[in-house]
């Protein structure tokens, strides 16, 4: 006696487990799938009651792949099935989970770490008593800068749609989860909410400093110039932005609200170079995962000229150089620094990048192994950082 059939079907859509309908993108399960579950008495027990697994599960992949499809379109639920009801507060998750990857969230932490660490600085070598009325201006400072921050990485994923399908599918508008107007509009305001915020606190000079990051975050992404095309404009753009902006307009920034002329120190000197070599790095190896669409697309890396083994070890190389640097400054200059904390950091910090520079190798520089040995490159930034305020 044969088993009666297992349904294939969604009662809410009416999408088939035996193709793609409705925009549903599952995977179907086999003509008799209880086969890998249970045996066909038992399916036949379980389908007098109601409650054959294979059903169940049959409903779940229906319900999630509709979920899914659901928010694909512009990120806030447009070109659902029909008869399916997005809620306004669906809507508004799913554009502040396409938002908050729009705006690429490792660089902005680096963006808070690196403005709080130098701001702390600038107060710890002030002679001046801290002015706690002046708090409220320098969080503007902080989304001034994350509001240029997300313009940067915003117009950059604007203008490479077609490569990002191919080397990061996930981001938003490669996705479908934002759509290219509402990308534009919001880097729009983004521009232009950063510049206002920072020409009404932070006078002529630091909103002319700020508007140069800006333009040269355009030119790096947008036609006719984008120079993110050649390799050596591409890390001398990230380099100036993130290495040299930053750090002396925090620091010029901060010291002009406690009302002191600007001044280098040892520290910031030290910080700024620092982070000059790790943009530097920074931008030649985050190309490693994404040689595949850049050599589609005729984008000029220093991974596809070079490879990715050649271009990790270069990278590590810069790094390891940068840790001995400071350990032979803190040494030669133990009256401006911190000798254990410059040392000590810095000797742990090398003993890190050798781990993961063997771990990528180890992995045969595969996604996944250049994937990790990346976010240690940037979890190595963020302790430049946070050691700042201590050396």
């Amino acid at each position: 006696m044969r088993a009666p059939p297992v349904s294939s079907g969604c009662r809410s859509c009416g999408a088939l487990a035996s193709g793609v309908q409705a925009g549903h993108a599952f995977k179907p399960l086999a003509k008799q799938p209880w086969t890998a579950l249970h045996s066909r008495a038992q399916h036949q027990a379980f389908q007098s009651k109601g409650a054959c697994p294979a059903r169940r599960l049959q409903r779940r992949a229906c319900t999630v792949a509709s979920a899914a499809s659901a928010t694909a379109d512009g990120g806030a639920g447009a070109g659902q099935p029909a008869g399916v009801v997005i809620s306004p507060i669906q809507r508004l998750v799913a554009f502040q989970q396409a938002f908050w990857k729009f705006l690429r969230p490792h660089t902005i932490r680096g963006t808070i770490l690196g403005s709080m660490a130098v701001t702390a600085r600038a107060l710890i070598e002030s002679p001046v008593a801290l002015d706690w009325s002046l708090l409220p201006r320098a969080a503007l400072g902080v989304l001034a800068l994350l509001a240029g921050n997300g313009y940067i990485v915003g117009i950059n994923q604007v203008y490479d749609v077609s490569i990002d399908k191919v080397n990061k599918p996930f981001l938003p508008i490669a996705a479908g989860e934002l759509s290219p107007a509402l990308a534009w509009v919001l880097c729009i305001g983004l521009a232009a909410a950063g510049l206002g915020i920072t020409a009404a606190n932070f006078g002529k000079e630091i909103t002319m400093l700020y508007a140069f990051g800006l333009g040269l975050g355009t030119i790096y992404s947008v036609p006719p110039f984008r120079l993110k095309r050649f390799a050596v404009s591409a890390f001398l753009i990230i380099a100036t932005v993130r290495g040299f902006l930053l750090n002396f307009g925090v620091f010029s920034a901060t010291r002009a609200a406690l009302g002191l002329p600007f001044k280098w120190s040892p520290s910031i000197i030290f910080i700024t170079c620092s982070v000059i070599t790790f943009a530097t790095v920074i931008a030649i190896t985050k190309d490693l995962p994404d040689v595949e669409g850049d050599r589609k697309y005729g984008i000029e890396t220093f991974s596809t000229r070079l490879g990715t083994r050649a271009v990790a070890f270069l990278g590590s190389g810069l790094l390891a150089a940068n840790y001995i640097t400071a350990i032979v400054v803190a040494l030669r200059m133990q009256h401006a620094f911190r000798l254990p904390v410059m040392v000590g950091a810095n000797v742990l910090f090398c003993v890190y990048l050798w781990i993961e520079t063997a771990r990528v190798d180890a992995g045969k520089y595969s996604q996944a192994a250049i994937a990790a040995y990346y976010r240690g490159v940037w979890n190595l930034f963020y302790a430049q950082y946070a050691i700042l305020p201590f050396i």
